[in-house]
């Protein structure tokens, strides 16, 4: 016992052409999508490299300038003596000084002192009675004094 399949109209035929390459033209935009996609994260790594190459050159630098010694930094970051001072020898004199002027003004900053935090206050100096909120944020308690009038 033979199988016989009905034959194939020319409408079909044509309808499963016209299938076929949108499928065939979708997977070509998918892969040109993704070719853009690749370069464009490419290029971002490249950019980042390049910004996290020039930051350690400017700290080997600025190290160096601050110690006065590249033997004991060297010793300290465990990178060899001619690898640190070739990294910082790109960087220029009064940039380095920029990024130690910029560290001094940092480390004189007067710091904020932390707090514990709690759920809930009731403490006259502080306010109202509080309760704190998911977002980190604080509102109101039912009972804080405050009333519709």
């Amino acid at each position: 016992m033979s199988q016989t399949t009905a034959p194939v109209t020319a409408t079909e035929l044509r309808r499963r052409v016209r299938e076929a390459e949108a499928l065939q033209m979708k997977v070509r935009e998918l892969a040109a999508e993704k070719v853009l996609t690749s370069r464009e994260a490419a290029a971002a790594a490249a950019r980042t490299k390049e910004e996290a190459d020039l930051a350690a050159r400017e700290a080997a630098a600025v190290a160096l300038r601050l110690f006065g010694d590249a033997d004991l930094v060297a010793g300290l970051l465990d990178v060899p003596v001619e690898e640190l001072e070739r990294e910082a020898k790109a960087v220029t004199a009064g940039r380095a000084k920029e990024i130690i002027e910029s560290l001094r003004v940092y480390a004189a900053r007067p710091r904020a002192p932390r707090r514990a935090r709690t759920s809930r206050t009731a403490d006259p100096e502080v306010g109202p009675a509080t309760e704190q909120v998911s977002n980190g944020g604080l509102r109101p308690t039912a009972d804080s004094g405050t009333s519709a009038g």
